[in-house]
């Protein structure tokens, strides 16, 4: 679920055409996909076969993988000799929700506790779960939920990292029970916040939070238009990234099917505004901090 000016920009990107990006798309290395969804819709119209050749032709090399329910996600780490000859690495993440009914529960529900404890005492054929997420809070409150609490203490006792779609406000309600304060949790803050937050708060959270990342898929105020057929950074974004090389990455977010459709594109559109920023600074966004995070060495 996603909102009105989250969809606008979905049709958007979705008019751009590769080859209009293609043209200033500086940055040509390795990406590492930190948000990605393989629902039960998806599997369908989009095998196995189709996705890889997706990530395939955008240079995507490696995946954190969660799907509604975990079995999209088993599919995918089981594929085992197809991820290995598309030269993709699947890092898998236990979602919360079995069905949509669990969005907006799940914070409350102790079954959804105990699933994620089983599926993490299970393991996937890519090896042992990496984190949990992807989670919605559409109200911040919620944050303080029991299953919230319990799940965010579970993750740094275990150094699981989280990835969470949440508000800014969300984020201190997530983080401050912890038996840090926040200070030892990995967490992904999906779009880098919902309703565009503005950069001085992006920038506040980064500081109180050292181990937390911005995932920029979705993200409203990131790029500018630079001509007809080129698409950089805005301004305080730009700064932002530079400031902050460490704590960024890059996400497909293919939650509904268009999304796989325009898969190449996403990426296309990401390449080109990595052109926009120094070269070091695109590769860590693009594939050194997913990698980091998740202990991968390059591809």
């Amino acid at each position: 679920m996603r909102s009105v000016a989250s969809c606008a920009l979905l049709a958007l990107v979705s008019c751009v055409s590769w080859p209009a990006l293609a043209q200033v798309a500086a940055y040509t290395g390795p990406v590492f996909d930190a948000h990605l969804h393989y629902n039960v819709e998806a599997q369908g119209p989009h095998p196995v076969p189709d996705v890889l050749a997706r990530m395939q032709r955008s240079g995507v090399r490696a995946i954190v993988a969660n799907s509604r329910p975990n079995d999209g996600t088993r599919t995918l780490a089981e594929a085992r000799t197809e991820t290995a000859a598309a030269g993709v690495t699947v890092v898998p993440l236990v979602r919360l929700y079995r069905n949509r009914e669990d969005y907006s529960t799940w914070f409350q529900d102790d079954s959804i506790y105990d699933m994620v404890l089983a599926e993490l005492a299970r393991g996937t054929a890519a090896g042992p779960y990496r984190g949990i997420g992807e989670f919605h809070l559409y109200d911040s409150a919620n944050a303080a939920g029991p299953v919230a609490q319990k799940l965010m203490a579970l993750a740094e006792a275990r150094k699981l990292v989280v990835l969470a779609h949440v508000d800014d406000v969300a984020i201190d309600g997530l983080m401050q029970p912890t038996p840090s304060r926040g200070k030892a949790v990995r967490l992904i803050w999906a779009h880098t916040g919902i309703g565009g937050v503005p950069v001085e708060r992006v920038k506040a959270l980064l500081d109180a939070y050292p181990l937390l990342m911005g995932e920029l898929s979705y993200r409203p105020g990131l790029t500018c238009s630079g001509g007809a057929t080129t698409v950089v950074l805005c301004p305080q974004w730009r700064q932002l990234l530079i400031a902050y090389p460490d704590r960024f990455l890059l996400g497909s977010d293919t939650w509904v099917n268009q999304r796989w459709q325009y898969y190449g594109e996403t990426f296309a559109e990401y390449r080109a505004w990595l052109g926009d920023l120094p070269p070091a600074v695109a590769r860590k966004i693009a594939w050194d901090n997913g990698a980091r995070l998740f202990g991968l060495g390059s591809p």
